[in-house]
């Protein structure tokens, strides 16, 4: 990893290239991914049929899996994993259920009534990853505020293993959560499936979930035909630490993240040269035993840095300028920074805290913003999975106070069939 000592010149340098890694996605990718749109559109699923036999070599042993194999899939699951996962869902539904956003009416002194009606949306598709990027914990992150949102339908996609079987843990989770729909394709021709509908896979109201960089394509192609969570780019953690920090825990939440994908950002920013060594160090004597060895050293080795700042104000200052999708305060009195620290995707706040803590259990959710748009986007949650309209109730006597008002605002504006609008009610 780098080691940069914060003199407003080095670590602005470092940042100015982490944000050239999430570059536009290339015009072959484009190309590939709007002919594949194109298709299931006009070609519904005998396209979608034709990409999954030519991507993943063969068809699924069926396109929508039966429920009975769903059911099955969780009665025969190894009953500790279920276990753990059932705790999991109880600790995001406890926390999201706090998210739920009342309607309202405001009935005036005057007659004049006004109020927001909130509900989930009709149906909403979840992709998932399918093979060795298999993640139940998405199905759990995303399915369960849908549901909590009033959601009526979840619509699953995801692609099918090499012998055209589902993932079992995957449909484990989907039962678990409700999913009411689970259908085997992948990639780009998933997506357009969803936001376009076919005879067979029904058209949705949004589309949520992780995937590669063609599926991350096609969601943002399609945003505007249906609506999307957000642009994901590659995973990002950030650590800032003190002397009081323990190296070994900062060393094992940087890797925890870099194993995600060489592109992936593992940075820590600490006020001690002592701690910044001693995590080095740390890193090197830990991932000896790690499985993805060599993708957590590409990534740290690419797009991870040790920044050593003389202050926690400037450290805090550098934190808000990066936007992590992940932000660990391994500091001392690590609450008095919730306040300062504004622009994170999801902040941990203590020695404990570990980031894998929020992929999995604690109950905040994991789709989070990435590439800095944590400056302006917010994490998945039940708003995600909702519309609001707002209505008005007006009385002749209110209007006639407020007419002169819009009348000239209207006017104002040079649109005077707004302005006869009103105009003509009190002729």
């Amino acid at each position: 990893m780098k080691k940069i000592f914060a003199n407003g010149t080095a670590e602005n340098e470092f940042i100015a290239d982490l944000r050239k890694r999430s570059g536009e996605t290339s015009k072959k990718v484009g190309e590939v991914v709007t002919a594949i749109i194109d298709d299931v559109r006009d070609n519904g699923d005998e396209a979608v049929k034709k990409y999954t036999l030519k991507f993943d070599g063969s068809l699924p042993q069926y396109y929508e899996v039966p429920r009975e194999v769903i059911n099955d899939a969780l009665t025969e699951a190894d009953p500790a994993f279920v276990e753990a996962l059932l705790n999991a869902q109880e600790n995001i539904a406890d926390f999201h259920q706090r998210q739920v956003e009342q309607s309202f009416i405001n009935a005036k002194d005057n007659g004049v009534i006004m109020g927001q009606r909130v509900r989930g949306l009709a149906r909403v598709g979840l992709y998932v990853p399918g093979g060795t990027a298999a993640y139940p914990s998405s199905v759990l992150m995303n399915a369960i505020p849908a549901k909590i949102a009033g959601v009526k339908e979840i619509i699953m996609v995801t692609p099918p293993l090499k012998d055209g079987t589902p993932n079992k843990d995957i449909l484990v989770a989907a039962s678990i959560c409700g999913v009411d729909r689970v259908f085997l394709s992948g990639g780009a021709q998933a997506i357009a499936a969803l936001a376009y509908g076919t005879e067979e896979i029904p058209k949705c109201d949004k589309i949520v979930g992780p995937g590669n960089i063609y599926v991350a394509t096609a969601k943002k192609l399609l945003y505007g035909a249906v609506d999307i969570d957000m642009i994901a780019g590659p995973s990002e953690i950030l650590v800032l630490a003190d002397k009081t920090a323990e190296p070994k825990f900062v060393a094992a939440d940087l890797m925890s993240q870099a194993e995600h994908d060489v592109l992936a950002s593992s940075i820590l920013i600490t006020t001690s040269e002592d701690i910044a060594d001693r995590t080095i160090a740390e890193i090197d004597r830990q991932k000896q035993t790690l499985s993805r060895r060599e993708i957590i050293e590409k990534s740290l080795e690419n797009y991870g840095a040790v920044i050593i700042t003389d202050s926690r104000e400037r450290a805090v200052e550098l934190a808000n300028e990066i936007a992590p999708e992940h932000l660990e305060v391994l500091m001392e009195n690590p609450m008095e920074l919730i306040g300062s620290l504004d622009n994170c995707g999801s902040l941990f706040l203590g020695q404990y805290a570990s980031e894998p803590l929020g992929d999995y259990y604690a109950g905040p959710n994991h789709v989070l913003p990435t590439s800095g748009t944590a400056r302006f986007f917010s994490p998945l949650g039940v708003a995600s999975f909702t519309k609001r309209t707002a209505y008005t109730y007006y009385t002749e006597d209110a209007l006639r106070k407020a007419k002169d008002d819009i009348v000239l605002i209207a006017e104002r504006e040079g649109l005077t069939a707004h302005a006869n609008a009103i105009k003509v009610r009190f002729e």
